[in-house]
This record gives structure tokens, sequence and C-alpha cells, in this order.
């Protein structure tokens, strides 16, 4: 069946090719004069932007309380036209409404000048060939992108995230700040009062923007392509064999573009002399650290500048 849009491109196309009169026209295609004539409906671009604007902004809300506020904000359209452009649009379809933290995030990623500075934590899921499926906890360093812990397990709480952070601060000392995603664990009241009992600053990026912890996520790429896209692992303990020999590997032998084609550990030894200044500063003021702002740098001629300074 032939539309109306359609009938007014042949009456059109008649009209120009044959001498006819219009009433001829319209009685042979079966179109109405007055749909001929009929003009274009009004422009409701504008309404529909602000209902689409309310709509995300309210998005629990129906059509009385985006008639009032439209109302309010001293817009003169009235009822009917608002609801027709409300079902032209289908938002009385309820739309779900995902429950997000709100956290603002104002650290930037800033690589630290000093070891223990940072720690940046993640996870990591895989299946063994059983169809088990397995999650890693990754942590490292974010000065020098060193892998400090690989923990493999089917399930991964947050009592033993906060046991895997112990002993590694009995190894190599507690960080003044870790970051982290939203997840359960890292939301949890046991995790949040680990960190304020050892007086470590928690840092949790936005929810969705996982690019605010670009160091452990980059860390992760070459994690799973080297080892859990790799390998088919029958046993967890297999995985965590494998996991504890790359880990070594990967802090001793692989080079990092941002780290000037260094290794974790070759870098860290590079700027060994630093390091011990930096210590030797902490412990004359009774192991209080230095002023945070001066822990992390942006551009790398920073860290280039406290290396001089110290040499002095």
């Amino acid at each position: 069946m032939v539309g109306p849009c359609a009938k007014k491109h042949a009456y059109h196309y008649l009209k120009d090719n044959y001498n006819a009169s219009q009433r001829l026209i319209c009685k042979t295609l079966n179109l109405y004069r007055s749909t001929l004539n009929r003009t274009k409906t009004k422009d409701d671009r504008v309404t529909e932007n602000k209902l689409k604007e309310l709509a995300s902004k309210y998005p629990t809300r129906g059509m009385d309380f985006y008639y009032g506020k439209i109302r309010m904000q001293g817009l003169q359209w009235n009822r009917k036209r608002v609801r027709r452009v409300y079902n032209k649009l289908n938002l009385k379809m309820r739309r779900k409404h995902k429950r997000r933290i709100n956290r603002p995030y104002t650290e930037g990623l800033s690589q630290p000048i000093m070891p223990n500075v940072t720690w940046s934590m993640d996870f990591m899921s895989d299946v063994l060939e059983d169809g088990r499926k397995v999650r890693t906890l990754n942590v490292i360093d974010d000065y020098n992108r060193e892998c400090l812990s690989i923990e493999v397990g089917i399930s991964i709480c947050s009592d033993r995230v906060t046991r895997v952070l112990d002993q590694l601060i009995e190894l190599r000392g507690k960080p003044l700040q870790i970051r982290t995603d939203n997840g359960p664990e890292y939301t949890s009241n046991n995790y949040s009062l680990w960190c304020q009992d050892r007086g470590i600053k928690t840092m949790y990026i936005q929810p969705g923007k996982p690019n605010q912890n670009g160091f452990i996520e980059r860390f992760n790429r070459t994690f799973r392509e080297d080892v859990l896209d790799a390998y088919l692992f029958d046993k967890i303990s297999q995985l965590q064999l494998t996991a504890d020999l790359w880990k070594k590997e990967y802090n001793t032998g692989h080079p990092h573009k941002s780290l000037g084609r260094m290794s974790p550990e070759g870098f860290k030894n590079s700027r060994r002399k630093v390091i011990d200044a930096y210590e030797k500063v902490k412990a004359k003021m009774n192991g209080s650290p230095i002023v945070e702002p001066a822990l992390t740098f942006s551009p790398p001629s920073m860290c280039w500048t406290l290396s001089e300074y110290f040499k002095e």
C-alpha cells in the first residue's frame, strides 16, 4: 500500500509532466487535497531536547514531573504538546537507573618520584581447563611499575586482600596511598578500617574510568598476553607458580618505554642514590614522610631536578 508521502511525490511528478488539474490528479491517485495541502508539523526539536535532558537527569520520573519542571522554567508549552513529544520519544518506558558511588576523583595519574608512595591494585579473571573461574589480585608500585604480588584464588575477599598487603608491608614497608577501583573488596568496611589503622590513604577512581588507574591496567594487559592467554592451566597451584616465575622475569627483564627502556629493577637501581638520600632525610625527620606534593611529578624533568638536588 502506498502512503501519503509517496502519493505526494507522484502528484508533483504528474503535475510537472502533464497538463492536468489538481482535482483530476488527486482523484487518480486517491489522494485527498487536504492531505496534499497540509503544512508541515511544528518543529519540536526544542521540546525533544528539553525532555531528553530531564529524562537523563531524572530517569525515574514521569511525564507529570517533567511537565511541572518545564512550567517552572517559564516555558509556555501546553500539556498536550508535552504529552505528544513525550510519547513520540517513548519516554513512558521506565529506564533502568544504575546506582553509582559518588566519589569525585581529583588526583591525576602521576608517577611518584620515590618507591612506596603509591601502590595500585586490580583484579583479573580467567578460567581453568576444567571450567572453574579463577581471579588474580595484582599489586604494583607506580614508581617503577614493579610487580609486588600476584595472588591467585577461586575467591579473593577483602580479608585475603589485607593479608596480602600485610605480607608486602612486612617485606617492603607501607605505602602512603593505594589506588583502586570501586570493587566490593575495596569498598568494604574491613579494607577501609585496615587502611585507616595503618595510616594509608585510599584513592578510588571514578566508576567507569579505568584510565585513571592506567599503570595497573597496562600491567594487566601484559600479564594477560604473556600468561593467561598463552597457557592452559589445570590447577590453581600451576597458575600461581607460573605467575611467580613470570613476575620475577617481568621485574628484571621487561623494558618499559616510560622508564627509558629499563626494567623495573634496573630503573630502581639507577636511582639508588636518590632513594638512599630520601631515606636519610626521612630518618632525620624522625620517620615523618616528605610533604605529599613533593612525592609525585608529571613532567619527567622534575625527576632529574630532584636527582641533582640530592647530588649537591
